[in-house]
């Protein structure tokens, strides 16, 4: 029976199988992918290659309503929301392919001492293999793609076996674009089969997104090969709410930052840490606003909340909110799922002892904390073994400046949320991963930074 497979969450609809690709397919997609490295890669200047890459971006704009049904009955996304991943999918082509020269151009280094010159000229590495998840099917490839095409670097790209349809409609984008054979490959390739690939020699990295068990188990293989990796992983972000002067729109943008695509977003906010005088009258904004949001059609444009990627993933959230209710959590807001439609549910009372403090609840479910002080709001924040984004909203300039100093985390948005951009750097530290997606720095991983010195 075949991975890879369309199932339409909110019906339960098998759509569509697709078989996994074969070890002698495999071998032929990777050959394909080091010769045109070879031979593409190392004819073309990087302006050939940015019309490429802006031939991407107009693509998707061109197929956005096209693109979008795709992933609403792959994964469930509310149209809106995956209209909007595309457009922003497009944006993150554009950047790379408007400022390609700057990002690549020679950086010239002042000697101490001798004559003559030295500079850093930035070249490809060769073929790079991507390992995507299912959450944000289009942007997640947009951010490894975008650059590393740029640069040169040829890519083989396992998807997740939930999108293999939006997997081949993005490979047909690149073909129409103009990229030849073997510059960007799709494969269906078993998780067995990408671990036999990744030691071979002609793979130079591996870029993954996705669980901290996948992320582990890859950068395993790939450290006893001495292969780059990037791993962007999973994320718990603090929402702190330190003092406000319009507590609803505070609220507003916390259950914006909670519900982003059926609040399976690794970079969602999804612990709100309040500071006590605002806690009282948060909470209950913040769950009477979360109460109006009830999961229905993913395909209605009103839809802000629809069902979970899964059945799978349904059930693995209500089992994390049972065992937080068991070991002493309160329930303040939630009512019981219908199949993969999962309500809107805030806990409270959620001690260090309890498994929900440490875990990330990949889903609409909310845990609010009661804090004191600024100091008991950071402490609290960097009480997780994930490190991905955060939250921080306060009146104080200095006070911000002073948290997000503090806050052990890869990003930190101050009075803002959803301000993602394609010229801002991605990624996180502790258990959430390495690396850098996005901006210049998602153009500097996969490169040869190669120092030239000239007598």
């Amino acid at each position: 029976m075949s991975e890879y497979a369309v199932v339409n969450p909110a019906t339960g609809e098998t759509i569509k199988t697709y078989p996994t690709i074969t070890d002698a397919e495999l071998e032929t997609a990777l050959k394909a992918a080091d010769d045109a490295h070879r031979t593409w890669s190392r004819s073309t200047s990087v302006a050939e290659r940015a019309a490429l890459i802006r031939r991407v971006s107009e693509l998707h704009l061109e197929r956005r309503e096209h693109l979008a049904d795709i992933i609403v009955r792959e994964m469930g996304k509310p149209l809106e929301q995956a209209l909007a991943e595309v457009d922003f999918s497009a944006d993150i082509y554009a950047y790379y392919a408007d400022n390609s020269a700057d990002l690549t151009k020679d950086e010239p280094i002042e000697l101490l001492a001798g004559e003559g010159s030295a500079l850093i000229r930035r070249s490809s590495l060769g073929v790079l293999l991507g390992i995507m998840p299912w959450n944000f099917p289009y942007y997640q490839v947009a951010r490894f793609a975008g650059p590393n095409l740029m640069l040169g670097n040829t890519i083989l790209l396992k998807h997740a076996s939930q999108c293999p349809e939006s997997a081949a409609a993005i490979e047909q984008i690149f073909q129409d674009a103009g990229f030849p054979d073997g510059a960007y490959v799709n494969i269906y390739a078993t998780n067995d089969q990408i671990a036999a690939i990744i030691p071979d020699p002609r793979i130079q990295g591996v870029s993954l997104t996705g669980s901290e068990r996948a992320g582990a188990a890859v950068a395993e293989i790939a450290g006893r090969h001495l292969k780059k990796v990037v791993l962007e992983l999973g994320g718990s972000d603090p929402f702190i709410l330190l003092s406000t002067d319009d507590l609803d729109a505070a609220v507003e943008s916390a259950v914006a930052a909670r519900l982003d695509n059926n609040g399976q977003s690794c970079n969602a906010a999804k612990r709100f840490i309040v500071i006590d005088d605002l806690y009282e009258p948060f909470l209950e904004k913040f769950t009477a606003a979360l109460g109006e949001v009830t999961p229905s059609d993913p395909t209605s444009p009103d839809t802000v909340l629809g069902p979970l990627s899964s059945t799978t993933a349904a059930d693995r959230l209500r089992d994390q909110v049972e065992r937080a209710i068991a070991q002493g959590a309160k329930k303040v807001l939630g009512a019981e799922a219908n199949g993969t439609f999962f309500p809107t549910t805030v806990l409270t009372d959620v001690t260090p002892e309890n498994d929900a403090h440490h875990e990330e609840f990949f889903g609409p479910v909310a845990t609010v904390y009661r804090v004191a002080s600024e100091g008991e709001a950071v402490e609290l924040a960097n009480d997780t073994p994930f490190g991905l984004g955060s939250f921080v909203f306060t009146t104080d300039a200095e006070q911000a400046m002073r948290v997000a100093e503090r806050i052990e985390a890869g990003m930190v948005f101050i009075n803002v949320v959803g301000a993602d951009g394609a010229e801002l750097p991605f990624g996180g530290v502790k258990r959430s991963g390495s690396g850098r997606e996005l901006g210049r720095f998602g153009a500097e991983e996969f490169v040869n930074k190669k120092m030239i010195r000239i007598g």
